[in-house]
């Protein structure tokens, strides 16, 4: 099996090598887990240090903001969509089916090996139905497993839940599941990663640490996390 790196510090250790090439990736986490920070490090590296093109399409934070947080790491994307190797993608979820060909256009037009989209959670603000909305999960999965990309998807862990997704369904249709946690133990918070699942490859099955700060993210394989769950 081929592997992408995923340009995330100790996740490539807990997986095998990297992501599986080609598979579709659920990262899934409450708010404030650092879920774009860790899509735009997969992207940003792959681009720069892997020369793997790429596409980012966000579904709720303007493309300006995400550009922003990137430069407090260090990650320039402006200079990279100059480049041509690079493209941002920002479309209203109410028209969520010319998003889909939009994307499958642009990934097609920069030739990328790695998409990212974030957030699924976005198309249920706008799609009540919930057939619907499963329908319109599954299409987008059908769209990136044609487009034979490495994809990340990410949606969020409602806070009190006890499933791994917003809808229920996004795991279902992902080969490989990446689990963020953030809880609070006592007077402090602490930040842990699972690898949930990877289909067809061995993996971790526990608990570890993880830290944000100015390089980016950060897994430490070597150390167990606790949380309560």
């Amino acid at each position: 099996m081929e592997r992408v790196k995923s340009c995330i510090t100790g996740l490539d250790e807990l997986m095998g090598g990297g992501f599986p090439q080609k598979q579709l990736i659920l990262l899934t986490g409450t708010s404030g887990t650092g879920k774009t920070a860790f899509c735009t490090q997969f992207m940003y590296n792959g681009v720069k240090k892997y020369n793997e093109n790429g596409v980012y399409l966000t579904l709720e934070e303007p493309i300006e903001s995400i550009k922003e947080n990137a430069k407090g790491f260090g990650w320039d994307f402006e200079a990279l969509e100059k480049s041509k190797k690079f493209a941002f993608i920002r479309y209203d979820p109410f028209h969520i089916e010319d998003v889909f060909s939009m994307l499958e256009s642009t990934v097609r037009q920069v030739k990328a090996n790695r998409v990212v989209v974030d957030s699924v959670s976005a198309i249920g603000l706008h799609i009540k139905d919930k057939t619907e909305l499963r329908r319109m999960i599954f299409n987008l999965s059908l769209i990136l497993r044609k487009l034979n990309c490495t994809a990340l998807i990410t949606s969020e862990i409602v806070p009190g839940s006890k499933g791994i997704s917003r809808y229920g369904v996004e795991e279902f249709v992902s080969d490989s599941v990446i689990v963020l946690y953030y809880e609070r133990l006592q007077s402090t918070f602490s930040r842990a990663l699972q690898v949930w699942k990877v289909r067809g490859s061995a993996h971790s099955e526990k608990l570890h640490p993880y830290k944000i700060d100015e390089n980016g993210i950060t897994v430490y394989p070597k150390e167990e996390a606790f949380i309560k769950w």
